[in-house]
């Protein structure tokens, strides 16, 4: 996890303090159970001292709870009540689960959907059943948006700019790692383009291959995107593109029109934009 860029703490709109003490709560992933501020430290690259004061005004908020025994803390009430309250008003994640509930059922996949968190995309929908044992991710589980169907779904859904400046912030996380992800990323846009979905094969597990679309809404939230995961020995490339990729499409065009979202595109619309995937193609290339 990394610290505000100079830019962003030198703004005179921007608390820094706030900035640093809900970076700590993000610290906190499911199933870590205790952390101290130590480890709180390593993940935040904030200094000790800072993350004590932080960690102890938190707790007189409410937001930990401290574990005198193991000198350490876990999320408070208060802190999972915020959590619940954005899932509450996520009205998105309500209406796709009959919709990823009847994916799963047809192809064996988990189905999930997902938004952006910095560098990842965390879940707030997952529909499996017990032919995806090979796929354990749940509500809260984060997952990398460079490497994976369903990150590189969300980057092509971005508007230009804003795709630009998220490519940047992953080639300056990643450093020496970027190129291949960049590639990645790049020959995603052509099946974006031609297919409306991506494809993550082993790319981001050895033994996970996963088709992603993206979620594109009228009223200023988003855009979220879908996944449907498997192991690799149930979901082949082959199948990836010629089963799973087509029905993860039509069901997330479903699910916006249930939305009053985009409504699907006509097929002039479609030859147009399979036309310009080479165009966009560069805008992937452009980042060094």
């Amino acid at each position: 996890m990394k610290r505000p860029g100079k830019k962003v703490a030198t703004d005179r709109s921007f608390v820094v303090a706030l900035s640093r003490g809900l970076d700590v709560l993000r610290a906190f992933h499911p199933n870590d159970g205790l952390l101290g501020n130590q480890e709180i430290a390593a993940r935040t690259n904030l200094p000790k001292p800072t993350v004590s004061r932080l960690t102890y005004t938190l707790t007189k908020l409410g937001y930990l709870t401290p574990v005198p025994r193991f000198e350490k803390y876990q999320l408070a009430p208060s802190a999972m009540a915020l959590g619940y309250a954005a899932l509450a008003n996520l009205g998105v994640r309500h209406l796709s689960e009959a919709y990823r509930e009847e994916v799963m059922r047809e192809t064996g996949g988990a189905v999930a959907v997902g938004g952006r968190d910095r560098h990842s995309m965390i879940y707030f929908g997952q529909s499996r059943n017990g032919l995806t044992l090979g796929v354990q991710l749940d509500v809260g589980s984060r997952i990398p948006i460079a490497t994976t169907a369903m990150g590189r779904a969300y980057i092509w859904a971005l508007p230009p700019d804003e795709r630009a400046a998220l490519l940047r912030e992953l080639r300056d996380h990643y450093g020496s790692r970027w190129p291949k992800m960049r590639d990645g990323i790049e020959r995603s846009s052509e099946m974006v383009a031609r297919h409306g979905f991506t494809i993550s094969a082993g790319e981001w597990q050895n033994d996970v291959h996963a088709v992603g679309v993206a979620l594109k809404l009228n009223d200023g939230t988003g855009p979220y995107a879908f996944n449907c995961g498997a192991p690799a020995f149930r979901f082949t490339e082959d199948r990836l593109v010629t089963d799973i990729g087509p029905r993860l499409v039509a069901m997330v065009r479903n699910i916006e029109a249930a939305l009053g979202g985009v409504a699907p595109p006509s097929k002039k619309e479609e030859i147009k934009k399979a036309k310009a995937g080479g165009k966009v193609a560069r805008v992937a290339e452009g980042i060094r």
